[in-house]
C-alpha cells in the first residue's frame, strides 16, 4: 500500500479468476474474524454499527475487486502475493502499525461493552462511514492506475518499475497512504469509540514516517523520481507537505 513501489522479484504470477477467488475466500475469513473480535469484546452481537462497518468494509472490497477486474487486474495479483526483497525496515514498521489498527477492533468492542465513551450522534456515524468510503474511493484511484502498488516497500526493476505520474499521483507523490489514513479515521465514528482514536491516531502517525522513509528511498534507488518530486512537492496533502 505504497505510492509509487512495488514488489522486487520475478516470479510466475496466479492466474486472474484464481488470484480473485483467493481474495474472495480471504475476505470471508477476514470478516469472520473481524466479526469474532468485535462481538466477542462487546460480549453480544446485537451491535448494528458493528454490522454497518463489516457490511461496508465487504461493500467496499468487492467494489475494489469489480474495478480493478477491468482497469488493473495487475494490481490484484500484485496485492495478493508474497513480497520478497522488501526493506527491512518497512517490515518491522508495516507490522507495528497493523497491530495498531487490529487493537483498535476489540478496543472499540470494550468500550461498546463498558459504555466508556458517551453515545455519539448518528450524525457522526454518517460521517465515519462517509470517511470510510471516501478513503477507501482514493486507495482504488491509486490502485487502478499503479500496477506498482505493493503492499511493502521495495524497487521492482525487473517489471520495469517506473515513476507513475497520473490519476491522484499528479497532485500528491503517495496518495494511497492519504486514503488510507482517512479509511482508518473513520472507524472510531463508525463503531462510536472515542477511545479507538488513540490506537488510529498512532497509526496515522506511523504511517506519515513510513511515507517519508519510502520517498527518500525512491528517490535514491527509483530513477526519474527526484525530477517528479520537485515537480509534485507534496507528500501527502496538497499545499500543506
Amino acid at each position: 500500500m505504497n505510492g509509487n513501489t512495488g514488489t522486487g522479484q520475478a516470479r510466475e504470477r496466479p492466474t486472474t479468476k484464481a488470484t480473485v477467488l483467493k481474495g474472495l475466500v480471504m475476505l470471508v475469513v477476514t470478516l469472520v474474524i473481524l466479526g469474532a473480535i468485535l462481538f466477542g469484546s462487546a460480549g453480544r452481537v446485537d451491535w448494528v454499527m458493528a454490522w454497518v462497518f463489516i457490511g461496508v468494509l465487504m461493500a467496499c472490497v468487492i467494489v475494489n475487486i469489480v474495478v480493478l477486474m477491468k482497469t488493473n487486474p495487475d494490481v490484484i495479483q500484485e496485492r495478493m502475493s508474497r513480497p520478497k526483497d522488501v526493506k527491512r525496515w518497512d517490515i518491522v514498521l508495516s507490522s507495528i502499525l497493523g497491530v495498531f489498527v487490529m487493537a483498535a477492533l476489540p478496543l472499540a468492542g470494550l468500550d461498546e461493552r463498558f459504555g466508556w465513551s458517551p453515545p455519539i450522534a448518528p450524525a457522526l456515524h454518517v460521517a465515519g462511514l462517509a470517511l470510510f468510503v471516501i478513503g477507501d474511493l482514493l486507495f482504488l484511484w491509486t490502485m487502478a492506475v499503479n500496477k506498482f502498488c505493493s503492499k511493502l516497500v521495495c524497487i521492482q526493476k525487473e517489471r520495469g518499475h517506473h515513476v507513475v505520474t497520473s490519476g491522484p499521483y499528479r497532485y500528491i507523490r503517495h496518495p494511497g497512504y492519504v486514503g488510507w489514513s482517512i479509511l482508518v479515521a473513520g472507524i472510531p465514528l463508525i463503531l462510536g469509540s472515542l477511545w479507538t482514536f488513540i490506537p488510529v491516531g498512532v497509526a496515522i502517525c506511523l504511517t506519515v514516517v513510513r511515507t517519508v522513509l519510502e520517498d527518500n528511498t525512491l528517490k535514491e534507488e527509483l530513477d526519474g523520481y527526484e525530477e517528479y518530486a520537485r515537480r509534485v512537492r507534496y507528500k501527502l496533502v496538497p499545499g500543506v507537505w
